[in-house]
């Protein structure tokens, strides 16, 4: 979703110019209003290895939990129905990921999964939570998997939905990718029209974009130190080739996909099943790229179903 802001905003300053570009000038929003409007109860901020998290832990703490990790430039507000719908019968936790959000900046400056696995870690630690299931969307996704396979005793179940993690035009493997002079200008410019347009592409259906979605994403990547994170996780990141860990997978996987996904195509997953162990997918028809928002319902019966309580 955020890819596509990125070239909007290239092809922004193409067409108009510096000096519209200064019109557009964009800076971050005051925390405290931020927190106030966004971070009500139930959420809550913990110190966990050296961040300043922000999460929601529902239900019933004996329950089974579920770690629900959201995609790139989101937070944990994609997931508000599906938290609803679950957490009758699960512990159900949700971050903002270091770097988006209102968690906000890493102070470490590190932006690797390999990070992410250690913050999850220290939060389930804190937390009591000796294992948990996995849930992950898009770049989340590539997370889940990813602390899977490295770290199995802590992981019951998997699911991923449309997650990251195989080469695609533009994005090869062990190459990192360096931001255009263009794109720098992300900490600067970048109206709520502009986040529209990236964000149009994830619904099949548009009246599923409402605006008051489109405040809330907006909100999120103009939080302090946001964009100039989300340029540093990109450029700091590097793609390996995923058969390898994706083999090493042992938890029963669930791949579910919006059949209307027009960002990671649901015929992806063929290459996710072809890898792994244990894996069934499940397509939601009339669905895009974010079915927790656009679909929480068919989620919540698919979550419920795959997974042991």
């Amino acid at each position: 979703m955020l890819r596509r802001i990125l070239l909007g905003l290239l092809a922004l300053f193409a067409l108009t110019g510096l000096g519209l570009g200064a019109w557009l000038y964009t800076p971050d929003a005051p925390r405290a209003a931020l927190e106030a409007r966004w971070a009500a109860p139930p959420s809550q901020f913990l110190e966990v290895a050296g961040v300043r998290l922000h999460l929601r832990d529902t239900g019933p703490r004996e329950a089974p939990a579920i770690l629900l990790l959201h995609g790139f430039g989101s937070s944990l507000h994609t997931w508000d129905d599906v938290a609803a719908g679950l957490e009758d019968s699960f512990r159900v936790l949700r971050l903002d990921i270091p770097g988006f959000g209102l968690t906000g900046p890493d102070p470490t400056g590190d932006y690797s999964d390999a990070r992410s696995h250690a913050v999850m870690l220290a939060l389930l630690d804190r937390l009591g939570i000796a294992r948990a299931h996995v849930v992950g969307s898009s770049m989340g996704g590539r997370i889940a998997w990813t602390f899977a396979a490295s770290h199995p005793e802590r992981v019951d179940h998997l699911v991923l939905m449309a997650p990251d993690g195989f080469a695609s035009p533009g994005r090869e493997y062990n190459r990192p990718w360096r931001a255009p002079l263009m794109v720098r200008a992300l900490p600067f410019v970048l109206p709520r029209f502009m986040v529209a347009e990236g964000m149009r592409p994830a619904y099949a259906d548009p009246a599923a974009m409402t605006d008051a979605l489109v405040e809330r994403y907006h909100a999120m990547l103009v939080a302090p130190g946001v964009r100039d994170a989300i340029i540093a996780r990109m450029e700091g990141f590097v793609l390996p080739p995923p058969e390898p860990m994706l083999r090493a997978i042992t938890a029963p996987t669930l791949l579910l996909w919006g059949a209307e996904d027009g960002m990671v195509p649901a015929s992806n997953a063929a290459d996710y099943l072809r890898e792994m162990q244990d894996a069934r997918s499940v397509v939601l028809p009339g669905v895009g790229h974010v079915p927790m928002e656009e679909a929480p319902g068919q989620v919540v019966e698919a979550l419920r179903s795959f997974l042991p309580r």
